[in-house]
């Protein structure tokens, strides 16, 4: 009798015990993820750090609810590259996506790859998206076929005024390229592109699923021409403006097959339009800070909140003047480096940061582990879900950027060296020169330190899909 009533109470305790297990699996949500993507922004950001005038109190809230990487690098300082990398997981060396006319689906590798919104969709998720995700937010190179539900982008920033001659800025026409450009438009914020793609991702987030989300929303500010409402150039003094430091004698120790000074650095120069530039960059990334605060404003509200995985980036990173360049298209620190922020509910410490060198990369099979999806084999980037559970892990893994065919640099925390084919070089200590300044390739102290970084570079390079593309851009 008294072995049938232990016998028993053995029982009701495992039925309880796998009763409370099963109740726990059933309450446990699968993520959702929301993917921010912030077209030409550098870490000018309040919690980057990149310019003390900066506004943007949205991005510096989710940063501090996330874990912010703060040497995060593009695979590609280009738009076009750079996406295609971070949304199908493969290196524009292995692909030949090297420039932005270059079609994603014209590689042999990329033609039939399952691109980072199609895994989801292919493992239970809904996928959709508006704005600029790949690169263009409409037609071919937007990628529709990647989403199950694509939705086109409507709407514009308005009109700015302009002399005959003249561009908005007030550079005379010819003298730099068409689009370095900008002024304040006539639009309220509530008719621009960027605004209706906030709206319409925050609408989105009401809505009711049957299954996770993958929602992904494009802002295209700061992107060229830095044509916004007036109400975002009024919270910026030109006068006040701070330009970031310039070495006109910088380029002496360059390599020849470096980036040169570009025609719209010498025109802002000559027309006194350095501090304008900058406040017009200053006042598109307010603007877009308004618009995440849309997104992110929803998302609060919403069921969703505790169960969504929230990533802000920008594609890659944008000189002001410094390295006597505007734009992108190098591979040095200014251009490579981007914005990254991940908040994982349950799992990041609020207001952590981490010092290791990351890549966009990465993203596809960190937000595949998260999602507790199958990891696709053929990425190329690495998880970074030990770094989002313990920012201060041990990680020795650096961070390569391409810009242009053969054409390479590597960056880990102290050091960037950069390859031109194997051909020409340059170091760079970041501990002592964070702009860059001293070459120290041709060193030999330096050169264990160059053979350590040069094995990161790939040895082999697919052929540009656009041979034009290359010449025309470096020679």
């Amino acid at each position: 009798m008294k072995t049938n009533l232990l016998l028993l109470t053995v029982i009701v305790l495992m039925t309880s015990c796998i009763s409370k297990i099963t109740s726990k699996q059933e309450k446990k949500q699968t993520y959702n993820v929301l993917f921010i993507s912030v077209d030409d922004l550098n870490d000018w950001t309040g919690f980057g750090g990149g310019h003390p005038q900066t506004i943007t109190p949205n991005m510096d809230k989710l940063a501090q609810q996330g874990v912010v990487f703060d040497k995060t690098y593009a695979a590609s300082s280009l738009c076009g590259p750079s996406r295609a990398a971070l949304l199908t997981g493969y290196r524009p060396s292995t692909t030949g996506v090297y420039g932005n006319a270059m079609e994603l689906r014209d590689s042999p590798i990329l033609k039939n790859a399952p691109t980072l919104p199609q895994w989801f969709s292919k493992h239970g998720y809904f996928s959709t998206a508006r704005g600029k995700i790949f690169h263009k937010p409409n037609g071919q190179q937007a990628d529709t076929i990647s989403w199950d539900k694509w939705v086109k982008e409507v709407g514009d920033y308005g009109e700015v005024k302009k002399e005959p001659g003249f561009m908005a800025n007030g550079i005379p026409e010819g003298e730099a390229d068409d689009n370095f450009d900008w002024g304040p438009t006539d639009a309220l914020f509530e008719e621009t592109s960027d605004y209706l793609n906030a709206k319409w991702a925050a609408d989105q987030l009401q809505k009711d699923y049957d299954k996770p989300f993958f929602l992904a929303v494009g802002i295209y500010r700061p992107h060229l021409s830095w044509n916004v409402p007036q109400e975002f150039f009024e919270k910026f003094n030109e006068e006040e403006m701070i330009l970031p430091y310039i070495n006109e004698n910088d380029h002496d120790d360059i390599p020849s097959y470096a980036a040169k000074p570009s025609k719209n650095y010498f025109a802002a120069k000559k027309y006194n339009k350095q501090k304008a530039a900058v406040k017009a960059y200053l006042a598109s990334i307010n603007y877009a800070d308004a618009c995440v605060g849309i997104i992110l404003d929803a998302l609060a509200k919403t069921k969703y909140a505790e169960n969504t995985i929230v990533i802000l980036l920008g594609d890659h990173g944008w000189h002001l003047g410094d390295k006597m360049r505007y734009k992108k298209y190098t591979l040095w620190e200014e251009a490579c480096k981007t914005p990254l922020v991940i908040k994982v509910p349950g799992l990041t410490q609020p207001g952590s940061r981490c010092p290791s060198p990351v890549n966009l990369l990465d993203l596809y099979p960190t937000l595949s582990e998260l999602a507790g999806l199958p990891i696709n084999t053929e990425n190329e980037g690495n998880s970074l879900v030990p770094l989002l559970k313990d920012v201060n892990t041990e990680w020795n893994i650096p961070s390569l950027t391409t810009m242009g065919f053969n054409r390479h640099t590597v960056r880990n925390k102290k050091w960037r060296y950069i390859s031109y084919g194997g051909v020409q070089e340059e170091l760079y200590n970041h501990d002592v020169d964070p702009m860059e300044f001293t070459n120290l390739a041709n060193n030999p102290k330096y050169q264990d330190v160059k053979n350590e970084l040069a094995k990161y570079i790939p040895e082999i390079n697919a052929t540009p899909l656009e041979k034009v593309y290359i010449t025309k851009r470096y020679h």
